[in-house]
């Protein structure tokens, strides 16, 4: 009986050693891949100013760019003022627009040089009839610099009384930007933002 049982010990062992041995000497096809995805974060970055000017409106010298300028107005003066719109060397493609609040019309001369015909002939469209905020039909890209106007003139009819109801009054000018990528137009960027927001 004891025989038995060694030798059904043994015969269990040597099993055991002959499926360790076929397991050890198993091998399996494997591969493995992966992929690292990097992201940055996109922007649109823009800036605005103006040449610095004096009282009279002449740009000083050596030139500078400035946010803002003091003026003294007198009947028939042509003032510079040439806002522009720089978009960032970093700045993805984007669609500009601008608000331009003109609290001295009353006292602007009349004819193709105004505010608003300057707005025209450097390619700006109302956002909507009668609106004071424009665009630019097509976007612009890194690096470019978008003329909003360049000067504005004092009505060589305005008189004392005319200039005294603008004492103090300003041209202001504030610039926006949206991304070009998912819009078809300036138009629907700007409804779907800065639009809405104003609403």
């Amino acid at each position: 009986m004891k025989t038995v049982r060694k030798t059904l010990i043994l015969a269990a062992c040597a099993i055991m050693l002959v499926c360790a041995t076929i397991a050890g000497t198993l091998a399996y096809l494997t591969a493995n891949d992966s992929v690292t995805n990097t992201f940055t974060v996109g922007n649109v970055n823009i800036t605005l100013d103006e040449a610095k000017v004096n009282e009279n409106g002449e740009p000083v010298t050596p030139a500078q760019r400035v946010d803002a300028n003091t003026y003294k107005l007198l009947p028939g003066q042509t003032y510079t003022k040439d806002p522009i719109i720089h978009v960032s060397d970093t700045s993805e493609d984007c669609y500009v627009f601008v608000k331009v609040t003109n609290n001295i019309s009353a006292v602007e001369a009349t004819g193709d040089n105004t505010i608003a015909k300057q707005l025209e002939k450097n390619g700006w469209n109302p956002v909507a009839a009668g609106s004071n905020v424009y665009y630019q039909e097509n976007a612009v890209s890194a690096n470019d610099n978008v003329n909003v106007f360049g000067s504005f003139t004092v009505s060589a009819d305005a008189d004392s009384v005319d200039l005294e109801g603008v004492d103090g009054k300003t041209i202001a000018v504030t610039a926006y930007a949206v991304q070009k990528a998912t819009f078809n137009t300036a138009v629907e960027a700007w409804n779907a933002t800065f639009g809405a927001e104003q609403a």
